[in-house]
């Protein structure tokens, strides 16, 4: 009897661990394309981070600012007339029960300050005293100029100039937390 042959296998998505690959690159189609004058600093701050991932320490201090800096975990709450809506849809006995996690409950309003927090300690680690960001709406710049002030670095945020008039209020905050914000024509 000859062996059952199996269907040729699928291909995968990449697991997120698998990418970028050893040569910085995204699967088939990315890679890690800097002037060539970033790469230092950038592979500086690559091997910062891949220590920080194997550190409990620095994994102890961000969780510790997420519940008392931040307000983490942040709270589920039910969507009540979306899952109303959704169930009125579908079949009797289906549809989806639909509750929104309050990240405008996090300090700063948004979720930005989870990821700003963790570049603010790996700038520590590194022996860095300044931190750069670019925004648009401004949100972004808000939470690292949070994070920077929290631990005394100095913070530079680009921000197009069409954006900083529209968005005066997040300019505002930005610079009240000590933040030097450049417009850029």
């Amino acid at each position: 009897m000859p062996p059952t042959q199996l269907p040729p296998a699928k291909p995968r998505p990449p697991k997120t661990s698998e990418v970028p690959d050893a040569a910085g690159r995204f699967g088939a189609y990315g890679g890690r394309y800097v002037p060539e004058t970033l790469m230092s600093a950038l592979e500086e701050l690559e091997a910062m981070y891949l220590r920080a991932q194997r550190d409990d320490h620095f994994w102890d201090q961000l969780r510790e600012l997420h519940r008392t800096f931040v307000g983490r975990p942040t709270p589920l709450a039910p969507a009540i007339g979306l899952t109303r809506l959704a169930r009125s849809k579908a079949r009797e006995g289906y549809g989806a029960a639909i509750w929104l996690k309050r990240e405008d409950l996090a300090h700063t309003g948004a979720h930005k300050i989870n990821n700003t927090l963790g570049q603010a300690l790996l700038t520590l680690k590194m022996g860095k005293t300044r931190v750069i960001a670019e925004t648009g709406a401004g949100q972004h710049g808000v939470a690292t100029a949070t994070a920077a002030a929290k631990f005394g670095l100095q913070c530079d945020v680009y921000m197009g100039a069409e954006d900083v008039r529209r968005q005066r209020l997040n300019v505002t905050r930005m610079r009240l937390l000590g933040a030097k914000v450049i417009e850029v024509e």
